[in-house]
């Protein structure tokens, strides 16, 4: 069996806006004598998007029509249909998920989304991506070693590690080449972002907006900024500051991540890699004497520098192509239940799952968190499965799971299971005997989440054996 389907990856930064279309190749794996087993056997960008500055109407709002006819110009370009797009990601990323208006602008796109698209941000998530777009996984597993890629946008670093291809830690900075912003015909500074301000203002560096761009001024700015990315790869020594800087006040890499190697992607990633010319605010910002700084850097003694599969396309191509997971082979689902898009995990901890009384209390415990207006939502059930793999087991988890989740199974919407072991199919038949077939069951497995997720399913695949799953984080920065 061997199916080709189609991926968008759409990236709404803070600099810039663009799209690919990807193509990904599905094939099952297995003999002839054993389960189907259908993976992604080949990913292919086969188209790639000019690459356009975000369009805003102000500081604090995306000018959303102007975004969703830039989309529409590259797939009239593309020759390509929203409905014929099976899977892929729309992301807002960077300071532009800050903007007042980023979920209204979601909402607008979703009709170019095709029936199976993903809207998301999150600083987590776009750090994987990026990372993955990059190459950094792949470098790390080939080289045998720790890697981190730093994709440094217009308002935000994204940080992901990778140890020999697996993700060991992500975190993200407020640093960005557009977080200075500078008039390209006057050279007066038009925006400096808060955090940034601060920084300088801590350091003894004056600077305001309406004053002449001092290039001295603001290389001493990024110097600080490269700094901090240093200090986040625990390259260098922490400084006072650098607790302050992490996007939504969020945490840095763990102590023990300690990064061998180091690739840059994003924007400002050429101007690390290459000179730039005579014009140091050609973009209207400080991305190219911070990409210098970066290069510059003391941190990067430390660290071997490798280059980027990906620089400014990264987080898109990632969003493209590494966004979708198959869960197949040993589904269990009724036609017509599918797509589904933007599901909240009700996560069950390993610990809780070791006694069916605690899968019980787990899943009541915490479903009144979804109570919307009195009545509850759409949510998928995830655990690992761990220990349940025999007939006995199974029957024990399907009425520890009716248990726990009656008032789910008292609402219209289909009761949804994520496994990550694979046990699916026959849970789903356990569940349907014990429900009598009474409720409309949804068991999928081979998916790995945490608590805070979603979970898109898209439209039955390969012979109607697998389904494309996408699982992100839809957090918008305050």
């Amino acid at each position: 069996m061997h199916e080709v389907i189609l991926s968008v990856g759409i990236d709404i930064g803070t600099s810039t806006t663009q799209l690919v279309f990807s193509e990904l190749t599905i094939e099952n794996q297995a003999t002839s004598y054993t389960v189907p087993r259908i993976s992604i056997v080949d990913k292919k960008v086969i188209f790639r998007s000019e690459i356009f500055f975000t369009p805003l109407l102000s500081q604090t709002e995306i000018d959303g029509e102007a975004v969703k006819q830039i989309l529409e110009s590259q797939y009239h370009k593309a020759g390509i249909k929203p409905e014929e797009i099976k899977t892929g990601a729309v992301i807002i990323t960077g300071e532009t998920a800050r903007k007042e208006n980023a979920n209204v602008v979601l909402d607008r796109l979703s009709g170019l989304a095709g029936d199976f698209v993903v809207a998301t941000a999150g600083p987590d998530l776009e750090s994987v991506l990026s990372g993955r777009g990059a190459g950094a996984d792949n470098f790390s597993k080939e080289k045998r070693t720790v890697v981190a890629n730093v994709d440094v946008g217009g308002g935000t670093s994204n940080i992901a590690v990778f140890d020999h291809g697996n993700l060991i830690g992500t975190t993200c900075l407020d640093i960005g080449g557009r977080l200075i912003k500078v008039d390209r015909g006057t050279k007066r500074i038009t925006y400096i972002y808060s955090k940034i301000q601060k920084l300088a203002e801590r350091l003894g560096i004056p600077i305001s907006v309406g004053e002449i761009a001092d290039a001295a001024k603001i290389r001493s700015i990024c110097t600080l900024m490269a700094d901090l990315i240093g200090q986040s790869l625990h390259t260098l020594p922490k400084s006072d500051y650098y607790n302050e800087i992490f996007t939504n006040g969020g945490n840095g890499l763990k102590e023990e991540v300690i990064p061998k190697a180091v690739t840059f992607s994003g924007g400002v990633a050429d101007y690390i890699y290459q000179e730039a010319g005579n014009d140091l605010f050609q973009y209207g910002d400080v991305g190219i004497i911070l990409g210098q700084e970066i290069r510059r850097n003391r941190f990067l003694q430390n660290l071997e520098l490798y280059q980027a599969v990906e620089t400014i396309r990264a987080t898109v191509v990632g969003a493209g192509t590494h966004t979708t997971e198959i869960s197949g082979s040993t589904i269990s689902y009724e036609k017509n239940q599918l797509p589904m898009k933007n599901i909240p995990i009700l996560k069950i901890s390993e610990e809780e799952e070791k006694t069916c009384q605690g899968i019980e209390e787990s899943i009541r415990r915490q479903i009144p968190l979804y109570i919307s207006e009195g009545e509850a939502e759409q949510i998928a059930i995830s655990f690992a499965g761990t220990g349940y793999s025999g007939f006995a087991g199974i029957q024990e988890l399907a009425q520890a799971i009716i248990n726990g989740a009656k008032e789910l199974i008292s609402i219209r919407y289909p009761l949804l299971i994520v496994a990550e072991h694979d046990i699916a199919k026959a849970l789903g038949h356990a569940l349907n005997v014990k429900l009598k077939h009474s409720k409309e069951v949804i068991c999928i497995d081979g998916i790995r989440t945490q608590s805070g997720d979603y979970i898109d399913i898209g439209e039955p695949i390969g012979e109607g054996r697998v389904v494309p799953v996408v699982i992100k984080t839809l957090i918008f920065n305050s």
